[in-house]
């Protein structure tokens, strides 16, 4: 073994490779901004239904899902929620097919809590990424919560701020 001095991919991108790449600001010096939201149902809903919780703006945005948060009062037994996104335009043109659990995946709620995502282990595969999800859209990004499994009860509710980076 050896002491070693590395530098990320991002790093290396913008101060070592000649010429230095363009970075985009959902990747370096991006302002992080905040997107509220409250959600109370009106009336039950069948298994499967789903509630669009906040919409990111277009362009290249990264989700930061440590540091976000949401209250569920989802009160059915054995209720599990996903979060994910529904379909967009990529900034290429090219469709992108929703993901229902995409973020996160069958998260039991059977009792009222405040779930912080820094904390899961359930999220949908990215821990590579620090938690963080890059949408890179031409019109935004929906993000849902679906309820798989049970219904809803009429006055279930949700609540919570989603961070994401942008300039």
């Amino acid at each position: 073994m050896a002491v070693t001095t590395q530098e990320s991919d991002q790093y290396a991108s913008i101060f070592t490779t000649k010429p230095a790449a363009l970075v985009s600001t959902a990747v370096w010096h991006g302002r992080v901004r905040g997107a509220f939201f409250t959600h109370t149902q009106s009336g039950a809903g069948d298994a499967t239904s789903s509630v669009a919780l906040v919409k990111l703006p277009p362009g290249s945005v990264r989700l930061i899902l440590p540091g976000s948060f949401m209250y569920v009062n989802w009160t059915t037994a054995s209720a599990t929620i996903d979060l994910g996104w529904d379909a967009y335009t990529n900034l290429s043109g090219t469709a992108v097919a929703a993901d229902p659990n995409g973020l996160l995946d069958g998260l039991s709620v059977e009792s009222a809590d405040v779930i912080g995502f820094e904390e899961l282990t359930t999220l949908a595969g990215l821990a590579a990424d620090g938690y963080t999800k890059l949408f890179e859209s031409k019109d935004g990004v929906v993000i849902r919560a679906t309820c798989q499994d049970v219904a809803l009860a009429d006055t279930d509710s949700l609540g919570g701020m989603f961070f994401y980076m942008q300039d």
